[in-house]
């Protein structure tokens, strides 16, 4: 009788787990339970509870990258610079704590992006309030048949953004730039009042081009319609433009030869 009841839960709990979709926003967390809540691991003693119909904001998402990596699993290499690369301290909303000290005695300031803006201190720096930022893309796509009708460029991507990321309306941007003989595509997009999802929004769409999706659905990723024709986006790179000044700066240096 004791096995048959042990069978049965089991068997409850596959049946359980079958009624719950997957989380299309993100590949790895677990959705289970009734009713159905899904959680993302993000150490090992803490799992996050997620909003499958939303892009899951940029801070949790990197928590649970860097814990995939500490323990071994499956994941993708974190967008940006070496010096971006850190287990970061969230709020509740996932919005960056201006401070970051990646659990240790060394700290420093980021931007609404958790984007490092200052010098690395000790666990008596400042960070009064976290510097909003704006988001710029550089996008080259693949060569099309024809050439680009550009007339609604704006209108064309802030569709796309709007389709498979976020709320978005052409506001939030500056009228692109596009460059023939580049076959490129540079916009500005303001954070505003929605910078945590805008903040997200250009970390997913990073990872959609570099081949690293975080939806759990392998679809076609980030290709806009653009005058009629679907663009192929193959590379892209973001940028932060900060309301004030950061007071880091990076030295790309070349070693001199001895």
């Amino acid at each position: 009788m004791k096995i048959w009841i042990t069978l049965t839960s089991a068997a409850f709990a596959v049946l359980a787990s079958a009624k719950c979709p997957p989380c299309k926003t993100m590949k790895w967390a677990n959705c289970d339970g009734t009713p159905c809540q899904c959680l993302l691991t993000v150490s090992n003693t803490t799992r996050l509870k997620v909003d499958c119909t939303k892009l899951v904001p940029k801070c949790f998402v990197m928590m649970a990258e860097m814990h995939r990596a500490r323990e071994g699993q499956r994941t993708h290499t974190i967008s940006g610079k070496p010096h971006e690369k850190y287990y970061p301290d969230c709020e509740s909303d996932g919005t960056f704590k201006a401070k970051q000290c990646n659990n240790s005695e060394e700290c420093w300031c980021v931007n609404s992006a958790g984007i490092r803006r200052t010098e690395k201190g000790d666990k008596n720096l400042k960070c009064d309030e976290l510097v909003e930022t704006t988001i710029s893309f550089y996008l080259i796509h693949k060569p099309v048949s024809t050439a680009l009708d550009t007339t609604t460029l704006k209108t064309d991507i802030a569709d796309a953004i709007n389709e498979r990321y976020m709320n978005f309306s052409t506001d939030m941007m500056e009228h692109p730039l596009y460059i023939d003989e580049e076959r490129s595509i540079t916009l500005k997009v303001m954070t505003r009042n929605q910078s945590n999802d805008v903040v997200s929004m250009a970390y997913y769409m990073e990872k959609d081009v570099k081949g690293q999706t975080l939806f759990t659905n392998k679809d076609e990723g980030f290709k806009p319609t653009v005058g009629g024709q679907k663009l192929e986006i193959e590379s892209i790179e973001v940028n932060y433009i900060d309301e004030t000044p950061p007071t880091y700066r990076e030295c790309y240096c070349r070693k001199r030869q001895e």
